[in-house]
């Protein structure tokens, strides 16, 4: 039965996040893993502005063949990263012990990943890999996506869980809308844009670990 562990690894412990340093207050999310070839090409957002020094700094790194700039926002920018994942061991245990990305979180100081992995074995054996490898990896907490008892949240963050809850109880999602984001951020403390991340990750969430789940298993 499939497990999902949510993991905390520091920036400087894997080539990759050595390869995306970002400074101040930018962030960076994993959109997806596009498959070419035997190789996986990073689809990320840089939040934040995405400073010249920042792609210059990156096309640097030996293990970096290319990065391009997919589309540009006036608070975000998404790019595309050509690299050689065979340096990497944290992505390496991912590929070798049948781990699937679900999503990726990068600051200047740490990264959140969620991975599904086969089972708790795998899981296992994929920390052990890491730590032999000198990655200094955080185990945040484990789900068994298809049994509801071992965790209420569905892979909800404490952020994300209060937001959606508040969006809900404001009435962000009734037709017509009761209330904008910038009213539930205003709620909570925080800006306009933090709320409609935080929304979409919740949103992200509560798929991966309810209807993904039930689909794979027909």
């Amino acid at each position: 039965m499939s497990v999902i562990g949510e993991i905390r690894v520091a920036s400087g412990d894997f080539e990759l996040g050595q390869i995306l340093t970002v400074e101040g207050g930018a962030s960076i999310e994993l959109e997806s893993l596009v498959p070419i070839a035997d190789a996986a090409v990073p689809l990320f957002w840089i939040h934040d502005r995405a400073r010249e020094s920042f792609v210059e700094s990156v096309q640097e790194h030996p293990a970096v063949n290319e990065i391009k700039r997919v589309d540009v926002f006036e608070d975000k920018t998404l790019f595309t990263l050509d690299w050689d994942v065979n340096q990497d061991h944290l992505f390496g245990g991912m590929q070798e012990y049948d781990g699937q990305l679900l999503s990726a979180i990068g600051t200047p100081e740490e990264w959140e990943f969620r991975i599904r992995f086969p089972t708790h074995d795998a899981l296992s054996s994929f920390t052990s890999h890491c730590k032999e490898a000198q990655i200094s990896l955080e185990i945040v907490r484990v789900y068994n996506p298809t049994e509801p008892d071992v965790g209420p949240w569905y892979g909800l963050t404490d952020p994300q869980r209060e937001a959606i809850e508040l969006a809900v109880e404001m009435g962000y999602y009734d037709i017509p809308r009761g209330c904008t984001t910038k009213e539930v951020a205003d709620e909570l403390g925080i800006s306009d844009q933090a709320v409609t991340e935080r929304l979409r990750r919740a949103i992200v969430s509560l798929v991966s670990y309810t209807l993904v789940p039930m689909k794979s298993e027909g």
